[in-house]
């Protein structure tokens, strides 16, 4: 491993000549002078005085070369729609939205709120924003009313993007309803509502003068060829609201060159995407890793991007494998709860289906237990590789490196920290690192790579006193970066996540990771998936309790008590477990294991903006009552 070694080791001892080297890989109008700026912590900027576009390097830049090869690959498994866009087809639909834009009086640096499906047009808008210097925000599809109304007061947008309705399982959502809704709570108030109508709903109702329907004013523009903008590096290019966010919204603001550079170096050495290549990645453009490697990433590879609108499981678990089969990605990006929805499922979903264009698996979103990391790895044929990153950090913290160097993986290890971060395990209170083995909270000694937050839209001051903290180390001080994660380094320099610092519980007075029982029982084969909750206990202060979907029902719960005692000793045994139908999940697949903690303690879980499915709260409520 000492190539890779080599690499990372250069991007901490030279962070000017590697970056200056990795910026390369994208299109300047104007070179930068310096690669990177540190002058001022917590705030560091790349590449500044240089001049880009975003969009132009991931959709313009490609014509000469690749005009008619696949960009943008449209499939659906609500409406059965498979559509292939060339990067030709993309540059006409992006710049014809830009103009739509400009007609409406979207001039740089305003901001555009998108409420969007994943439908093609919300690639269309992103790009379109990006081309003409406007600060896109993509506010997930179907989130409640008041949730999105935040997202509009704290970002103030002059023009809104929204859909008549998106589908979800078979069902239809009524994004209209709830932006109508939203627009009724809001302190700002917005002039434009451009609609995309897909007929979904029975009655449209529209707002004279505000509301205008999206294909109708296309139609309008007899100019569609907009020019990009050439934005100097630190300009904003969207702003990401972080999902569960409690209390007032807090944006995630990206740069337009580092994040750039960032994605594009990340392609080539994470994972290993090539040029006329395609990437299915199965999130969504509200979070992360959509806007990073479902839009931007793919195409600033000149890659083709999958964009899929579904579940996993509809109209059969044979949807992702069947596009998979027909489509031919060489890498797939998924999440651990994508792939253990299949664990309950009829397996020839995926064996009868053509997999062998699969090159690399990354997972994340979750850590990734070894029970599902080697269940996927023998169903898909290729070795899962893990990968740990945020929303704040916009690509991976700890990965493999495939695209450097090739090395054994450990189960339940997201290996080694990324070329451009200086990962330490420190103990919170002191900053000084722990021990190879011990427990601590993974903190990345500042400056952040490129690609990272910026700051948190709006207030700096809130960037800084959320996500930082100086110690005094040695005379000197040292900055960090807090992810909020616990974690351990073993003596290889392998890391292995323990899950958020409120996921860690105290049971008299031994301080216990939840995902760490949370893998232990999802070492069992019958059990397809487990979250483990601390809830109050009058003489241990905290016990843990754990929920288990399983696949068999007359599964024994005194049986999975005795494995977590044996495995990981009394203390760490739950007192209680209880087999489920289902656990409650974001939409983004991320388990809610507040909701579970106030079931558990019969407490109101409060309002749910984020949730998968609403009803399932109340059929865990009666599910336990039933036990």
């Amino acid at each position: 491993m000492q190539k890779l070694r080599d690499f990372c080791e250069h991007a901490l001892s030279d962070p000017e000549s590697f970056w200056r080297t990795q910026a390369s890989l994208i299109h300047w109008s104007k070179p930068f002078k310096k690669a990177i700026n540190a002058e001022n912590p917590p705030f560091a900027s790349y590449f500044e005085d240089g001049h880009t576009n975003l969009c132009y390097n991931a959709v313009d830049r490609h014509l000469e070369d690749r005009a008619n090869q696949a960009a943008l690959i449209y499939v659906s498994g609500e409406t059965g729609i498979d559509k292939t866009f060339s990067f030709a087809d993309l540059h006409r639909e992006v710049t014809r939205c830009a103009a739509l834009l400009r007609a409406k009086g979207v001039m740089q640096g305003e901001r555009v709120l998108l409420y969007l499906p994943m439908i093609p047009e919300a690639v269309f808008v992103m790009l379109a924003c990006v081309r003409i210097g406007a600060v896109h925000s993509v506010v997930f599809g179907g989130f409640a009313s008041q949730a999105l109304a935040d997202r509009i007061d704290d970002l103030r947008p002059s023009i809104i993007v929204a859909a008549d309705a998106g589908l979800r399982g078979g069902k239809v959502v009524n994004y209209k309803k709830l932006l109508d809704s939203a627009l009724t709570l809001v302190s700002h108030q917005v002039a434009t509502v451009l609609l995309v109508n897909r007929g979904l709903l029975d009655d449209l109702p529209l707002e004279p003068d505000r509301d205008q329907d999206y294909h109708a004013a296309l139609e309008t523009i007899d100019e569609h060829e907009v020019p990009v903008v050439w934005l100097e590096s630190s300009a904003p290019s969207y702003v990401l609201y972080t999902s569960g966010t409690t209390g007032a919204p807090k944006g995630v603001q990206r740069d337009t060159g580092g994040y750039s550079v960032a994605l594009a170096a990340s392609m080539r050495h994470i994972y290993d995407g090539r040029p006329g290549e395609t990437m299915f990645s199965t999130s969504d453009i509200g979070w992360v890793v959509g806007h990073s490697y479902i839009v931007y990433g793919p195409l600033l590879a000149g890659m083709a991007t999958i964009l899929y609108e579904g579940t996993p499981l509809y109209p059969d678990a044979g949807i992702w494998w069947r596009t998979i089969s027909k489509h031919k990605p060489t890498v797939l990006f998924s999440s651990p709860t994508g792939m253990r929805l299949f664990k309950t499922e009829d397996p020839t979903h995926i064996s009868e289906n053509d997999r062998s264009s699969l090159r690399h698996v990354f997972l994340a979103g979750e850590p990734l237990d070894e029970a599902t990391a080697k269940w996927a790895s023998e169903a898909l044929g290729v070795e899962v590789k893990d990968h740990f990153w945020q929303t704040e950090t916009g690509w991976s913290i700890l990965c493999p490196l495939p695209g450097v160097e090739e090395h054994p993986l450990k189960w339940g290890s997201p290996s080694f920290a990324a070329y451009g971060y200086d990962v330490r395990i420190i103990d919170e209170a002191t900053g000084h690192s722990v021990s190879p083995g011990d427990k601590g909270m993974l903190a990345i000694r500042w400056p952040l790579p490129p690609g990272a937050m910026t700051t948190i839209w709006g207030d700096d001051e809130r960037f800084e006193q959320t996500y930082f903290r100086t110690y005094s180390h040695n005379g000197g001080d040292e900055v960090f970066y807090l992810t909020f994660d616990f974690a351990i380094c073993d003596d290889e320099g392998y890391h292995y996540l323990l899950g958020r610092s409120d996921d860690v519980i105290n049971v008299a007075g031994h301080r216990l990771g939840t995902r760490e029982i949370e893998a232990t029982l999802c070492e069992l084969v019958e059990v397809a998936e487990a979250a483990v909750v601390g809830v109050t206990h009058e003489v241990k202060g905290q016990q843990p309790i754990a929920f288990l979907v399983t696949r068999t029902k007359d599964f024994a719960a005194d049986f999975a008590i005795e494995h977590v005692r044996q495995t990981l000793g009394a203390i760490a045994s739950p007192g209680m477990v209880y087999v489920v139908s289902a656990l409650p999940k974001t939409r983004s697949g991320k388990i809610l294991r507040r909701v579970l903690r106030s079931i558990a303690e019969g407490e109101d879980p409060g309002d749910l903006p984020t949730i998968e499915d609403g009803s399932i709260v109340e059929r865990l409520q009666e599910e336990l009552r039933a036990s």
